[in-house]
């Protein structure tokens, strides 16, 4: 069946923009044509149906751009995009219930987007949606704001790792891509549900691997530099704090 481009927004309920916005980052293919008038199929309909399913579970546009990027998905990929909806799947919130929950200004919440503290998901519509997990850092960010931090300074700190935390997180995503997800397509451990597991699994440890090789670092050059400084008392304190200050991570 095809569809006019007003058809199209009718079914899908995404609008114009948004249509062409997909089209433009190929998340949508583009469309036939009649002369002078585009023409979209069941096969664009299906993709936007699918692409709000997904963005509603709070994947970005990111990540279900690389789920789609193959066309027509294998039973590993099913299985995967499964795992990574549940992993997702949380409450979320509009900028307006988000700041109003955090009880700060809407401009405040745009600066801590801007610097990666908070990642707000787009959906179909163009809106923006935080999740459970954003509202949590955002609420710790501001417990350390309480400690005197200057604001500016704390989000140019944010900038700098968020923009190095996103090649370290493409590059990890490349290899679980290569040699796990890649792999079991060529027969070898091909298990769609393995694969599914496998990110389950792998998941939680990655990210108390970070976690505690980051506070590890932390306590230990905060250490080096007290010591550095000759201050023995303030050192005392510290190497009491820290060697009663464990991160707790979760090994599953």
């Amino acid at each position: 069946m095809t569809y006019s481009l007003v058809e199209l927004v009718r079914l899908s309920s995404v609008p114009v923009d948004t249509i062409r916005f997909y089209q433009s980052i190929r998340l949508l293919p583009s469309p036939g044509r009649d002369g002078r008038n585009a023409v979209y199929e069941d096969v664009h309909l299906d993709r936007l149906r699918l692409i709000r399913s997904m963005a509603a579970r709070g994947l970005s546009l990111k990540v279900i751009g690389m789920l789609l990027a193959k066309g027509e998905r294998t039973d590993s990929d099913r299985a995967l995009l499964t795992a990574i909806e549940e992993e997702a799947a949380e409450p979320t919130y509009g900028r307006e219930e988000m700041a109003a929950r955090l009880g700060i200004p809407h401009a405040l919440l745009a600066s801590m987007e801007n610097a990666g503290l908070t990642e707000a998901v787009q959906q179909p519509d163009g809106a923006t949606r935080y999740s459970e997990a954003d509202l949590r850092v955002a609420r710790g960010a501001l417990k350390i704001l309480g400690y005197g931090f200057p604001l500016t300074r704390l989000l140019t700190l944010a900038i700098r790792h968020d923009r190095a935390a996103r090649k370290t997180v493409d590059e990890a995503i490349a290899l679980f891509d290569r040699y796990v997800r890649k792999r079991g397509r060529d027969g070898v451990e091909g298990d769609p549900d393995a694969i599914a597991r496998a990110f389950k699994e792998i998941l939680p440890i990655v990210t108390g691997l970070v976690a505690h090789h980051f506070q590890r670092m932390l306590v230990s050059r905060a250490l080096k530099r007290l010591k550095k400084s000759g201050q023995r008392e303030p050192l005392k304190i510290a190497l009491k704090v820290a060697s009663e200050t464990r991160l707790g991570v979760r090994w599953h």
